[in-house]
């Protein structure tokens, strides 16, 4: 054990401390110069799209259901605890960082969810199903590499996760109410196995009612403690920008100014928004486009690394910051620190207010990422009929496993496995750049000329090599604008 966890905690720290911190950075920065800006010039698109995108068929789910199941596995206890972390790690400035790692990781999101649309296929039931692993083989012509990626993804959010959430959820239960964890991990079987024993549909049905309620009712809370204390807010904002630069001493216990607080954000905000890691583009690509157009959804997703960072994460900071009581040197930090500084606002409340949230975040986490790992195994089935059923009680039994006991090993070999395949989906994105570049002129071109986005891949025979015609013809796209 002693040699797989030096093993594993090496592999972490080369991945996470400078392949990806820097990599993904890279990538968003790259995606936003290729593609012209266009998370900010375009970022109207996001809401037309998200806008008239409630609809489903036989092969798909709505792009609003879409949105919501990754938003679902996005927005979890990162949302609560790792904001509290970066903040006494890295002081308010971090809060800075995290949001510019958001913004250009809006672009990354776009360009993997659009090739995730783009390259993917109908399975047995004629459902839409792709993401990393179908476009390294389709796009790439690597199956090799997407099976190693479907077998991280696997590994990472269908099992490993699920237990580091319930683990997340029976603390604050036991916390908050002094629910015994037996209880907490066996309530959480039961009700994620009724959820996803009924497949990708009855997930993104499950994550279209409640991601809306549990974002709008936490985001609702934040403004009204921002209401309360709307003097203070101006001096706040300012104190993040200060710290992000230097033009305000560090916080008492953070040490490292500028550097501390530019690391401990860029990790929060990419570990946060996933933007770039190959979990979102596997629902993504499930969705019914409208506009049928691979573009479309590129933008939707977009939209989550937003709601992500710049709304559900900041509104986490502020409560922190608000509350009179931040301060990096007690060494209160996490989960506890936020219950703490909600409970200075509005008193006991506030401690079972941020313990229902975890509830919320972290069981919605359980399910997306199941849907995500679904989708690997899907892929890597060839013919296996099993393996779905196979992987659902696995994931279930590390929900009750994971509530009852701690999982730091486990934990850092899925943190590994996250790396591996984030490093892998990046470099498969940068190479199929070009593609990502063609299918936004096109989509930008129509909007340009008045028109609805309508993709025919038999009008762009250079990116027709790996991707289903019959899905992205001119008749199957106009028979969508007349159906919905």
């Amino acid at each position: 054990m002693d040699i797989i966890n030096i093993v594993v905690d090496y592999t972490n720290a080369i991945l996470w401390n400078y392949v990806l911190l820097y990599g993904l950075l890279a990538v968003g920065v790259f995606f936003t110069i290729r593609l012209g800006f266009i998370q900010f010039r375009y970022f109207g698109q996001c809401f037309s799209v998200l806008l008239k995108s409630r609809h489903e068929d036989r092969n798909g789910i709505s792009p609003f259901q879409a949105l919501c199941t990754s938003l679902a596995s996005r927005v979890g206890t990162g949302n609560i605890a790792g904001v509290a972390v970066a903040l006494t790690l890295g002081g308010p400035g971090a809060i800075f960082w995290m949001w510019m790692v958001a913004l250009v990781g809006m672009a990354t999101a776009y360009a993997e969810s659009a090739l995730a649309q783009l390259y993917k296929v109908e399975d047995d039931e004629g459902q839409f199903r792709g993401g990393p692993a179908f476009y390294m083989a389709a796009g790439l012509k690597s199956p090799l590499l997407g099976h190693i990626f479907a077998i991280a993804l696997i590994f990472a959010f269908g099992v490993v996760f699920s237990a580091v959430q319930s683990n997340s959820i029976a603390d604050a239960m036991y916390s908050a109410f002094d629910m015994p964890e037996i209880v907490t991990g066996a309530v959480l079987v039961v009700a994620a196995g009724l959820v996803i024993f009924g497949g990708l549909r009855k997930i993104a049905h499950f994550a279209e009612v409640v991601v809306p309620f549990m974002a709008i009712a936490y985001v609702v809370i934040a403004f009204g403690i921002l209401a309360v204390n709307f003097e203070q807010v101006p001096g706040v904002l300012w104190s993040i920008v200060a710290h992000a630069f230097g033009l305000e001493e560090a916080v008492g216990g953070v040490t490292g100014g500028v550097m501390a607080a530019l690391l401990n954000g860029v990790r929060r905000g990419l570990y946060s928004n996933e933007a770039g890691m190959g979990s979102a583009p596997n629902v993504a690509a499930s969705a019914v486009p409208d506009p049928h157009h691979p573009a479309s959804q590129g933008f939707v997703q977009a939209l989550g690394v937003f709601i992500d960072t710049i709304v559900i994460c900041t509104a986490t900071a502020l409560i922190i910051l608000l509350s009179g009581i931040y301060d990096p040197t007690t060494g209160v930090t996490g989960i506890s620190l936020t219950q703490s500084a909600a409970e200075a606002h509005v008193g006991d409340f506030g401690v079972y207010f941020i313990a229902v949230a975890i509830l919320f975040f972290a069981f919605t986490s359980i399910v997306a990422n199941y849907s995500y790992a679904e989708n690997a195994m899907i892929y890597l089935e060839h013919g296996w009929k099993g393996g779905l059923t196979v992987l659902r009680i696995l994931s279930l039994a590390m929900v009750f496993w994971g509530s009852l006991q701690t999982v730091d090993t486990v934990f850092n070999a899925a943190d590994a496995a996250m790396a591996v395949m984030a490093t892998i989906n990046l470099i498969a994105i940068v190479l199929l750049a070009p593609k990502v570049s063609l299918i936004t002129k096109d989509y930008i071109k129509q909007l340009k000329e008045g028109k609805e986005p309508l993709f025919d891949v038999a009008e762009h025979p250079e990116l027709s090599e790996g991707v289903d015609a019959t899905i992205w013809s001119k008749e199957r796209g106009e028979e969508a604008q007349k159906r919905y």
